[in-house]
């Protein structure tokens, strides 16, 4: 097995896209955070080689329209997730959440039938090895705070804000 490795420019920087050889995305990160995505991916592939190249097209496309305000573009890119059945769990019940919500963790850990789990949620959504595309930027603090992004505090609000502000347009 080979991943491919691109680094594409979005609205809110660079992201790097790990695909393997059938396109599937693997990893997703911002560039300031090459050595957390190879980590993740050596966590969970072990040291499988990466090698600079285009990401396919459909992804690429599919981000774009994400990043221009069609914010279920999301739900057409295909991933292959690895780690635990319980991150597996979390991980779709994040791409369940809709687009311009958010939900604690909490509430994330009652809706999988784990009330009382919320660090273990916290936990599953910090090993997210494709952020953005599984939104674990959705997860709030219980008191509404924004807690817990790998790239930031501001690229989470961003992101935030941006979802919310489509959703209502998509409602109008």
């Amino acid at each position: 097995m080979r991943f491919r490795l691109e680094r594409w420019t979005c609205a809110v920087g660079r992201l790097l896209l790990a695909t393997d050889e059938n396109g599937l995305l693997r990893g997703l990160e911002f560039e300031e955070n090459e050595s957390r995505l190879r980590r993740l991916l050596r966590r969970y592939y072990g040291d499988i080689p990466l090698e600079e190249a285009a990401a396919p097209d459909s992804l690429k496309r599919a981000l774009s329209a994400y990043f221009d305000g069609d914010i279920d573009a999301l739900r057409r890119i295909e991933t292959a997730m690895p780690g635990t059945a319980f991150q597996r769990a979390v991980w779709t019940a994040l791409r369940a959440i809709p687009a311009g919500t958010t939900i604690s963790y909490g509430q994330l850990a009652a809706t999988l039938g784990r009330k009382g789990a919320s660090r273990a949620v916290g936990a599953a959504n910090g090993a997210n090895p494709v952020p953005i595309v599984v939104p674990c930027h959705r997860v709030i603090g219980a008191d509404g705070s924004l807690t817990g992004f790998a790239s930031g505090l501001s690229r989470k609000r961003w992101l935030l804000e941006h979802e919310a502000r489509w959703a209502k347009a998509a409602l109008v």
